[in-house]
């Protein structure tokens, strides 16, 4: 990152004592803003100032109002994670309000893709955002009573009574569940000409998961939509709150499901960065090893069913069956497939087993072929390419407008990955290109996935034969327990074993964020330390919760066939959106 000097300089020669700087444990500089401000210092960092902050990376909130360690007098925290390409740094923004349910004013109108992100502080705490369009519930059911990351809300089954829903909740539900046109802005008619509302969803295979899509249709050319989401809402920030730090991995394979470690590694880090834990190289180069294997893994799920929803059968068997093979390698070194939870605070979990390197030598020696194939099969078919050539584009301006990252952002052609523009974990002494596409349809968003494998092996290649000798995780008391050697010799250090393992570390008090170049795009973890050993909040950004909020942008004035193809392309994951 740029130094952060410049952009305070450039916030406290506009606006003075308005924003004030907050010392944090990560790398964001991070400024508190009145509301009566907030508009327009975020619209003075997006548009007036030197290399603007283009992306709204996030938007959360934080219930304050039982955080011990200082904080300004507030009740609750609105949180602006802004992101610039330009200066390849991010800045921080936070807003106090004060009062059991608060209000600010809205900046859809400044980030279009705010929309979704206001939505959800509002459902999830019941704060008020003047000015936005549709400010309904969004991850919970409308029929929902509270807001359940208020720290009031219950966060156990055994904490609320048993549920039941009779009869006649049954058709009250059922009605609020319809939709109505006019309240998404939506005409029921133009010009004579009857508009048709079709669901396609919650089941039905081209929304790959349980989602709504509600197309207002001209014929069969789509003119509208509105999106439903929230089917596969579980509350993964609110179990945080009730986990320790360690405890909470296992829930972050559950994200992303098809990235299985990939999930752990931001949220690791961090926690590493707010405790001041040191990785060894060697649980680094392991870390990006594994991390490589998931992207091939989530790489091939997409790649088939990509192909099947355009038409083809056959990919879809053939990379089902590869994805098995890293599989296989996964279960080997993890124990675990799917979801292995591996990735431990200031390490992983085991060393790597005998003979791991035969296998992974194996398996880079058996994909390439399995990828050139591919490529004939699909990236050159003429079939393929006149479903998805053209369909489904848009340009970089519009992906950074509604927070799009990852591979969907690199098909139209800026060449922006975490791993190489903020290397961690090492990946700055490993060399792979980045591919990019140049039209940002559904072809590029395939191409560059297909090429993203091939760049995943070589990475892996390097890991093998530059595998580090040493430890495979941190020395450090809130990483792991004492020795056990030492807790035979004295009460003192078996209490702390037995806490360190029964209650878990606890934490310093502090706040800290760690994004990673996932599977789908940018994922990052927000975690936030009242000096105890659970943590007091945890922000999951992930990169499908913006990009799906970009369909009905897209989608306008396709056939469709186009959408089912768009759908695809995006490569999302509704776990990864609701979580």
């Amino acid at each position: 990152m740029n130094d952060s000097g410049r952009i305070e300089d450039e916030l406290i020669g506009r606006f003075g004592d308005l924003v004030v700087r907050e010392q944090t444990r990560d790398e964001v500089p991070t400024f508190w803003t009145p509301k009566e401000s907030i508009g327009e210092v975020l619209r003075f960092l997006k548009e007036d100032v030197s290399h603007p902050y283009s992306m709204l990376y996030d938007l959360t909130a934080v219930d304050e109002r039982v955080r011990m360690t200082a904080q300004p007098d507030s009740d609750f925290t609105i949180v602006y994670h802004l992101l610039s390409y330009e200066r390849n740094e991010d800045v921080r923004l936070k807003v106090a309000l004060k009062g059991d349910f608060p209000s600010l004013s809205s900046i859809v109108k400044i980030w279009p893709c705010a929309d979704w992100y206001e939505r959800e502080v509002w459902d999830m705490f019941g704060i008020r955002f003047h000015g936005h369009p549709h400010l309904e519930r969004i991850l919970m059911p409308p029929w929902w009573n509270g807001h359940p990351l208020r720290k009031e809300h219950p966060a156990r089954a055994t904490e609320m009574g048993p549920f039941q829903l009779p009869e006649e909740l049954a058709e009250e539900y059922d009605r609020l569940l319809r939709f109505k046109p006019e309240e998404w802005g939506m005409e029921k008619e133009e010009d004579g000409t009857r508009f048709i509302f079709l669901n396609m969803g919650p089941q039905h295979p081209a929304t790959h998961g349980i989602f709504r899509i509600v197309l207002q249709l001209a014929g069969e050319e789509i003119r509208n939509a509105a999106l439903d989401i929230g089917y596969h809402h579980r509350g993964a920030e609110k179990m945080a709150e009730r986990q320790t730090w360690h405890t909470f991995i296992p829930y972050t394979d559950r994200i992303d499901y098809l990235g299985g470690v990939m999930n752990n590694f931001p949220y690791v880090m961090a926690v590493e960065k707010l405790a001041g834990i040191e990785v060894p190289e060697k649980a680094q180069m392991i870390r990006v090893m594994m991390a490589e294997f998931f992207r091939i893994a989530s790489h091939l799920v997409f790649y088939g069913t990509f192909v099947q929803d355009v038409g083809a059968i056959s990919p879809v068997f053939f990379t089902f069956t590869d994805r098995e093979r890293v599989f296989d390698v996964v279960e080997a070194i993890c124990g675990g497939r799917m979801h292995p939870m591996w990735f431990r605070i200031g390490g992983v979990a085991q060393d790597l087993p005998r003979g791991w390197d035969r296998l992974v030598r194996d398996f880079l020696h058996y994909l390439p072929a399995r990828l050139d194939e591919y490529e004939t099969l699909v990236l050159k078919s003429p079939v393929v390419k006149a479903r998805t050539v053209g369909v489904g584009a848009y340009t970089v301006e519009e992906a950074i407008e509604w927070g799009v990252t990852g591979p969907g952002l690199r098909a139209c052609g800026l060449d922006f990955d975490l791993r190489k523009k903020r290397p961690y974990s090492g990946y700055d002494q490993l060399e792979f290109d980045i591919p990019t596409g140049s039209n940002g349809d559904c072809y590029d968003r395939c191409a560059v996935r297909a090429e993203e494998m091939r760049q995943s092996l070589r990475i892996i290649r390097q890991c093998v034969e530059n595998m580090p000798s040493g430890p495979y995780k941190a020395d450090h008391p809130l990483a792991v327990p004492p020795r056990k050697d030492k807790t035979m010799q004295d009460i003192e250090t078996l209490i702390l074993h037995f806490l360190g393992v029964s209650w878990g570390p606890v934490m310093p008090a502090g706040e800290a964020f760690s994004g990673i170049e996932a599977t789908k795009g940018a994922n990052g973890y927000y975690v936030i330390s009242d000096g105890n050993t659970a943590p007091y909040r945890v922000r999951i950004r992930t990169p499908s919760f913006p990009h799906l909020q970009m369909i009905p942008l897209v989608s306008r004035g396709m056939l469709i066939p186009d959408l089912v193809a768009y759908l695809g392309s995006i490569d999302y994951v509704m776990a990864d959106v609701d979580r």
